[in-house]
């Protein structure tokens, strides 16, 4: 990718649109993107106002992009909510999202585990620990697993 300066608001503008054009981006996710492409900070901060005051550009929207994305990709609530918080959204904004999302966790966590274990629970200390850790990475809590694992899944 060439780093084209962009040295006017239309231009800034312009990259702006085609980087949501592709999808949704938040706020600091999308100024960082057009600082590295030589976008003064003053303008980009222009751009992106004019961009949320015509709707183009919205945290909620993303939030919401995001989390779902992430869910059907195999993805847990802390792992989501890490990711997020890394990618500059307040933690408030952030709760909200996953609150508002409709995703019933325990079903995403059977559904993950049932995709990479087969649905066979641990038969050992050893691979309970395993699939443990596996699912702990993937963001979702012991508590959670636990419940999985003690076959109190969904109903409880």
């Amino acid at each position: 990718m060439t780093t084209a300066v962009l040295d006017t608001l239309v231009a800034v503008r312009r990259t702006a649109m085609d980087l949501l054009a592709r999808r949704e981006h938040g706020r600091v996710e999308l100024t960082r993107k057009l600082r590295q492409r030589g976008a003064p900070p003053e303008m980009i901060e222009t751009a992106l106002d004019r961009l949320t005051e015509e709707g183009l550009l919205s945290e909620a929207r993303y939030l919401e992009s995001f989390v779902s994305y992430r869910a059907r990709s195999g993805y847990g609530p802390l792992r989501i909510r890490e990711e997020l918080s890394l990618r500059g959204l307040q933690r408030a904004d952030i709760e909200l999202a996953l609150r508002e999302s409709g995703i019933n966790w325990q079903e995403q966590l059977t559904d993950t585990w049932q995709r990479k274990f087969s649905g066979q629970l641990p038969g050992d200390a050893k691979e309970r620990a395993r699939q443990g850790r596996f699912l702990a990475y993937r963001g979702f809590s012991m508590e959670m697993i636990n419940r999985l694992f003690s076959g109190r899944g969904m109903d409880d």
